[in-house]
């Protein structure tokens, strides 16, 4: 199903939200910073409604044919940095197969996924820093996401300034099969906002404070 517009509660995200905090904090120029999840909600008429995120292992380091595909593909196609084990993110498929089984006990679909971008061409190693990041998608990104086929690949970039945390988002959608070299597609995301007398069920947790 096409869709063009990603309707967004910002409560749907504070898990994913609060967990990237916690990573950018934490992280180190040899550690970088990795947050993923994914996408769970509706299609409606031209949009996807994001309704909750979903988290799984990452199995990254840990599983034989992972490593592989990494040594062989992914490492001499798209750089030395992501022979880092903790560059990439890997789902742990038993675990995406339950995730998507309790959202279609809920009437959910699974839509995409969602990850996170530092500011890494600012904080990370300098021999690193030549790849400016962004809420827009990396040529590795590109790759996962036409592998995937999902239509919703949403990316949460961080940065600090002055000792406070900003973001932005961006969401993607693969290339047609037809057309792999096209790039991905943009898509307009919509922020649910509270109506007069309306409580928030949640405030986006760790953005704009000094952490």
């Amino acid at each position: 199903m096409s869709a063009d517009v990603v309707l967004v509660d910002p409560a749907a995200l504070s898990d994913f939200m609060a967990d990237a905090v916690r990573e950018y904090t934490a992280c180190t120029p040899e550690l970088p910073p990795r947050s993923w999840a994914v996408l769970l909600g509706r299609f409606t008429d031209d949009a996807m409604h994001v309704e909750r995120v979903g988290f799984a292992t990452n199995i990254r380091e840990t599983d034989d044919t992972v490593l592989q595909e990494f040594e062989a593909a992914i490492i001499p196609r798209f750089g030395a940095c992501y022979a880092n084990g903790r560059r990439g993110y890997w789902c742990e498929p038993r675990e995406l197969l339950r995730i998507t089984a309790e959202a279609e006990a809920e009437g959910l679909e699974v839509l995409g996924s969602i990850h996170l971008h530092p500011d890494w061409h600012r904080i990370g190693p300098p021999h690193e820093r030549g790849l400016r990041v962004s809420h827009e998608p990396t040529p590795m990104d590109r790759h996962l996401f036409q592998g995937s086929g999902w239509p919703l690949n949403m990316i949460l970039y961080l940065e600090r300034r002055e000792g406070r945390l900003y973001h932005s988002l961006g969401a993607w959608t693969p290339p047609a099969d037809t057309a792999p070299e096209a790039g991905c597609r943009a898509l307009a995301i919509r922020m649910r906002t509270p109506e007069r007398g309306e409580k928030s069920k949640s405030v986006t947790p760790g953005i704009g404070n000094s952490a």
